[in-house]
């Protein structure tokens, strides 16, 4: 008999973080909204989710909630857990956008899967192509020498990686905090990010300026919407030009790909709304020669093991990962155990299913409200 979901819960918590972070899309001083989703089925065993949402890419952790708590939860109740691709199918029929709330969803499916096979959820992709995945750190405080303090410390530890939020400041004050940033750590690949930041009509002029600093790549310079201005930036650096607020899906990715918007993408479970359907975009990426990267909004421990899982059996996503917010950011963050991190290296997690557990006291230290 195939099993059923017997019980959803949806529980809206607020985290509180150890610094400001800045961007280009805007700033964050104190709290982040997350949503933890427990899907429990009629055998016994629990599947947990995430959703991180941040309002510039188009929700908030209300509006995920209750999209959870509402359509899905319709379509969710009583389902056989098995079917994840025929439920995120109805998900995607039941209500349109919401791809935090779907891919909480999915990754507690994913878990209870994992779980039940007694399999870590990327032996379920087709299994793993790399242990560990090389770690980012980006560098958003506002406080700029506190961020040079903790990137010297963070080489220590072994991390390589490093992303400058650019866009907020003027672009002498972006320009200065690069340069601060490689004589602090020559040997590090550095790479920026905009966030949407610059005006269509300036961009490709300050993006010159920062193609003479070897980075890594430059993210999203321009708006969503803005994309043959995206396309002209890419066309004329020879530094890599990354879309991420452009690409949210595999039809995105075709039209990325075929019209020359970007080098390479940023993959986000919350972007794609699950493990599904980034696979599916990161295959019309892997098909155009486009290599993508790990990217997050907020996302804890939870969400990041899902992430960790997918990029863990996907050759193409090679860029690294920045999953460093329940070590670096978050006050506290709400899973038993830490996010596991070595040597500069995020470590794919081998217990069954997700591999995470909730710590209960934390889960209800930053408790909104609860449903289910």
């Amino acid at each position: 008999m195939p099993d059923r979901i017997e019980r959803l819960q949806v529980v809206r918590i607020d985290s509180g973080i150890a610094m400001r972070r800045a961007h280009g899309s805007g700033e964050i001083a104190r709290r982040v909204g997350r949503v933890i989703v427990r899907i429990l089925t009629a055998d016994g065993i629990e599947g947990l989710g995430e959703a991180a949402p941040w309002a510039p890419f188009g929700n908030t952790a209300d509006t995920t909630a209750a999209a959870i708590d509402g359509a899905l939860r319709a379509v969710l109740e009583g389902a056989d857990v098995t079917r994840i691709a025929a439920l995120a199918d109805a998900m995607d029929y039941a209500l349109m956008g919401h791809p935090e709330a779907k891919a909480a969803v999915e990754m507690a499916l994913w878990d209870i899967a994992g779980r039940r096979a007694g399999l870590p959820v990327h032996a379920l992709l087709g299994g793993a192509v790399r242990e560990t995945i090389p770690l980012s750190f980006s560098i958003a405080d506002p406080d700029f020498a506190a961020d040079l303090d903790r990137a010297r410390a963070m080489v220590a530890e072994g991390i390589g990686i490093f992303k400058v939020k650019t866009g907020f400041l003027t672009h002498a004050d972006d320009l200065d905090r690069l340069a601060a940033l490689r004589e602090t750590c020559p040997a590090a690949d550095i790479r920026a990010d905009y966030n949407q930041g610059l005006a269509p009509e300036e961009a490709l002029r300050f993006c010159r300026d920062l193609d003479a600093l070897e980075l890594g790549f430059i993210e999203q310079p321009v708006r969503r919407g803005q994309e043959r201005v995206l396309a002209m930036i890419a066309a004329a650096l020879d530094t890599p030009v990354m879309a991420d607020e452009s690409v949210y899906s595999a039809r995105e990715m075709l039209d990325c790909a075929q019209a020359g918007w970007a080098d390479c993408v940023s993959i986000k479970l919350m972007k794609t709304g699950g493990i599904l359907r980034a696979r599916e975009a990161d295959a019309v990426a892997a098909a155009a020669g486009m290599p993508t990267y790990g990217g997050t909004l907020w996302e804890g421990g939870i969400a990041l093991a899902a992430a960790a899982h997918l990029i863990a059996a996907a050759p193409n996503i090679r860029l690294g990962c920045e999953f460093y917010m329940p070590r670096y950011v978050f006050a506290r963050d709400v899973t038993a155990e830490p996010f596991p991190y070595e040597g500069g290296a995020v470590r794919v997690p081998n217990e069954p299913g997700l591999g995470v557990a909730l710590d209960e006291d934390a889960l209800e230290a930053d408790l909104v409200a609860s449903r289910g």
